[in-house]
């Protein structure tokens, strides 16, 4: 993947892949969650929470932060399904925001559900992906995941974007040498590992600009070099004070 520049276009599709960060981790800080907004269509876009899993209060706390943002929030959960026709709901968003939970879970369901063919579909017509922790690699073609507890490994994800990711790469002790070894090892592909608070924004399959809601969080480019991993760093763009709604900064 190499970095472009300019704004995108919507025949590009895109995608906002999260570290960690947004509202449920950074209540108080919703630089990241207004970056994602911005790239909206309109002045108040249409954005679904997909939650990964069936908790009540994860939802809560979504129409809690984006009641108070420029949107018309709205969610879709496969445990208490709402709509007759998913692909006809989800292509009206303009925006579809995945939270956290556990990967492997979620893209079971999803698979069931027929969702990865509709999320595609929605992608190439120009609905925004964005998400965090799992609703930031599920994107990739692979990720490195706790889903199963107390282990940390590779899962083959939807594979919209080429590579690997890993979030929270400052945030739990054993994500970034795991990442690093797994990437070494041949285990996962080439990819990109973000810290808590920044955000990897793709155009197509292109690394399109790295932001972040913390002035010192950084992304990172790790990729096997014989049979070692090389971290290049990234350093992002601090969003504070340079957020502008209805279009891209």
């Amino acid at each position: 993947m190499t970095e472009t520049s300019g704004s995108p276009t919507v025949s590009e599709g895109q995608i906002v892949a999260m570290g960690g960060g947004g509202f449920s981790m950074e209540p108080e800080n919703p630089l990241l969650d207004r970056y994602v907004l911005s790239l909206g269509r309109s002045a108040r876009p249409r954005v679904c929470f997909l939650q990964p899993g069936d908790s009540p209060s994860y939802i809560e706390r979504f129409y809690a932060a984006f009641s108070r943002l420029p949107c018309e929030p709205a969610h879709l959960s496969f445990f208490a399904l709402g709509v007759s026709d998913v692909r006809a709901y989800l292509l009206e968003q303009e925006i579809i925001y995945v939270g956290g939970g556990n990967t492997k879970s979620m893209l079971a369901v999803w698979r069931e559900w027929e969702l990865p063919s509709i999320l595609r579909e929605a992608w190439r017509n120009g609905v925004i992906l964005a998400g965090l922790s799992a609703g930031a690699i599920c994107w990739f073609s692979q990720g490195l995941t706790d889903s199963i507890p107390g282990s940390l490994t590779s899962l083959t994800c939807l594979g919209f974007l080429p590579g690997s990711a890993c979030p929270h790469y400052d945030s739990e002790a054993g994500r970034r040498p795991t990442f690093r070894s797994l990437v070494a090892s041949g285990a996962l592909a080439d990819g990109y590992a973000a810290d808590d608070g920044v955000a990897l924004h793709f155009a197509g399959e292109h690394l399109h600009r790295v932001i972040s809601s913390r002035p010192n969080a950084r992304a990172y480019r790790v990729e096997r070099v014989g049979d070692q991993a090389r971290e290049t760093e990234i350093v992002p763009e601090f969003l504070a004070g340079r957020l502008t709604y209805g279009a891209p900064l």
